[in-house]
């Protein structure tokens, strides 16, 4: 049963009903074109997650060229994170906006300029400022990409397809980059972990030329809430870096506190300026919706446990098992894999079993996988010891993606179908940025291999409290029909 079922069965307002996509409000498309816009949409989310991971385990390799210390090479990763945090919920409006294949080009050409710009880079600071930069590009790809799927392929079966492949792409990109880096570190240099995205943005381009038809923006669409978005962005730019800060000087320092204060009473505006708007960038429609809403809190621990157990991976391999870059990376390939083969799978499952019991089988995989390396040996083999965990996760996270995703455009209006996507995103970006200063604290407060021990215990518990959302968040209603219940 297609996603549009569902809206009839879990507490959709008649209004926003009223308001879903339909077939004559997308824009004519063949068959082929959609298959294009599939690939184009696909390829452009993959190097956006792939950028996310594949720096990380050139790391060291950065720091012994430049000659940066600790306190200043985290800002590699930092700026990126931060600043595709904070701008996301931005890009998803403007592409409702300005348009979304305008605002998709201009992402893929920030990116991919940011790219070589940090290729090039000769010290520390014109990396970072390239990696924020990136971060920005990414920040509008990411939301216009899921809302042209939105409006391009019909809700029910055909979408469903589409959105679970794209869910697999973005599942496997994380884990991706990750082997990507480690390769590419270890052979051509840390530079190319830059300028591999060069030739592949272009490329994207000039299909986005080709394939992707032009659309103008509802001339009748109200302007953009400037204060709303303002507020908003600097809000969630304020708590993404307050976690990386608290992650490092502790979580309650003076400083910490005083960063996450200052988040949250620009938040506190922001709703403010939302309640008495006659155009609020969120309407209040939007979070009316329990399946949307449930997705989205749910997608913000999914990814805190997804990015805190690949980082907390990544550093055992490499920290405590001797792993060199290149073998790190490869290890990584059951997971890359696994995530693929089911997500397409659990595509399928959705329409079968509901989205409900597919997260909740998902998440709990993940946290069976986390608590699993809880326990991992000193002198850990990686077939009887690591492979059965990066497959259970692989399994879960898999599961895990095309549900969310589907959850959070279920019975979306074309009109703000970027937003409905800059929200999920946003919930992502900043749950993986929740997860991986959680257990960042967790590594410096322990010793050796027990503070592994430590964070991967705090990695399933994030997933376990997924369980419980997904479990209580999503109406339980026709599960036997798979609806998202």
């Amino acid at each position: 049963m297609s996603i549009q079922a569902v809206e009839r069965n879990i507490d959709t307002h008649p209004a926003e009903e009223q308001r879903t996509i339909t077939p004559s409000e997308r824009a004519p498309a063949t068959r082929a074109r959609r298959g294009f816009v599939l690939a184009v949409v696909c390829a452009a989310v993959a190097i956006v997650g792939i950028d996310g991971a594949i720096v990380n385990v050139a790391l060291a390799s950065i720091q012994h060229d430049l000659g940066v210390d600790h306190g200043t090479l985290q800002w590699v990763v930092v700026a990126y994170g931060l600043l595709l945090g904070g701008f996301l919920l931005l890009g998803g409006r403007t592409a409702d906006q300005l348009g979304r294949r305008r605002v998709f080009l201009t992402g893929i050409a920030i990116f991919t300029g940011a790219s070589l710009l940090a290729g090039i880079a000769q010290h520390a600071g014109l990396l970072i400022v390239a990696r924020g930069a990136q971060g920005v590009g990414a920040a509008l790809i990411v939301p216009a990409a899921l809302s042209l799927l939105a409006v391009t392929f019909a809700e029910g079966p055909e979408r469903d397809r589409a959105v679970g492949l794209f869910g697999a792409v973005d599942g496997v990109a994380a884990s991706a980059g990750v082997v990507v880096g480690g390769l590419l570190a270890a052979g051509l240099g840390w530079r190319w972990a830059f300028f591999i995205h060069v030739p592949v943005g272009i490329a994207l381009l000039v299909a986005t030329l080709v394939f992707l038809s032009a659309d103008r923006p509802d001339e009748r669409a109200p302007r953009l809430d400037v204060a709303g978005a303002i507020t908003v962005t600097s809000g969630l730019l304020v708590f993404v870096y307050a976690l990386h800060h608290a992650a490092s000087h502790g979580w309650f320092t003076w400083s910490a506190l005083a960063l996450f204060t200052a988040a949250a009473a620009l938040l506190a505006v922001f709703l403010r300026i939302e309640a008495r708007a006659a155009a609020p960038l969120v309407p209040a429609a939007m979070l009316r919706n329990r399946t949307r809403v449930a997705a989205n809190l749910t997608a913000f621990l999914a990814f805190s446990a997804l990015l805190s157990f690949i980082f907390i991976g990544s550093l055992l391999m490499q920290q405590v098992l001797g792993y060199s870059p290149a073998i790190a990376g490869v290890a990584w390939l059951a997971t890359t894999a696994t995530i693929f083969v089911a997500a397409m799978t659990g595509t399928r499952f959705v329409a079968r079993v509901g989205g409900r019991r597919l997260l909740i089988t998902g998440l709990s995989l993940v946290a069976v996988g986390a608590f699993w390396l809880s326990r991992v040996p000193a002198a850990a083999s990686y077939v009887t010891d690591l492979l059965p965990a990066f497959l259970l996760a692989g399994v879960g996270f898999g599961f895990c993606g095309p549900a969310l995703q589907l959850g959070a455009l279920s019975g979306v209006s074309r009109s703000d179908a970027g937003l409905a996507s800059g929200l999920v995103e946003t919930s992502r970006e900043i749950g993986g940025a929740a997860g991986v200063a959680a257990v960042s604290t967790v590594l410096l407060t322990g010793s050796d291999l027990d503070s592994f021990h430590a964070a991967f215990t705090v990695a399933g518990v994030l997933a376990v409290l997924g369980v419980v959302v997904a479990a209580t968040g999503f109406a339980r209603s026709a599960v036997r029909e798979g609806e998202m219940a």
